[in-house]
C-alpha cells in the first residue's frame, strides 16, 4: 500500500510538471506574438505629431512687431543726453 502511494503521488507530480510546462511553453509563444514592433511604435510616434499639429493649428497667434509693446519707446536714458560735445566734428582741446 505504501509502495501505490508513492507511486501515484510520482504519476500525479509528473503530471503537474508536464502541464505547467505545455503552459508555460503556450503562454510564451502568446506573449511573444503580442510584442509591439519597432514600425508599429514609429506609426504611433507620427500619429501623435500628426494629433498635435492638427490641434495647435490656428490656436497660437501669429508673433510679430504687434506683439511686441515696446517697439516704439522713448528714449528716456540719462546717459544718451549728458555728453554736451555730440555735435562737435573736432575736438576742442587740441
Amino acid at each position: 500500500m505504501d509502495m501505490d502511494k508513492n507511486k501515484i503521488t510520482a504519476i500525479s507530480v509528473s503530471a503537474v510538471v508536464i502541464l505547467g510546462i505545455v503552459a508555460g511553453y503556450f503562454y510564451w509563444k502568446n506573449k511573444q506574438a503580442q510584442q509591439p514592433t519597432a514600425p508599429s511604435i514609429q506609426s504611433a510616434v507620427d500619429a501623435a505629431n500628426s494629433v498635435t499639429d492638427s490641434a495647435t493649428q490656428g490656436v497660437i497667434p501669429s508673433i510679430g512687431e504687434a506683439a511686441n509693446p515696446l517697439t516704439n519707446k522713448p528714449d528716456i536714458s540719462p546717459t544718451s543726453k549728458t555728453n554736451p560735445f555730440d555735435s562737435v566734428k573736432t575736438n576742442p582741446f587740441q
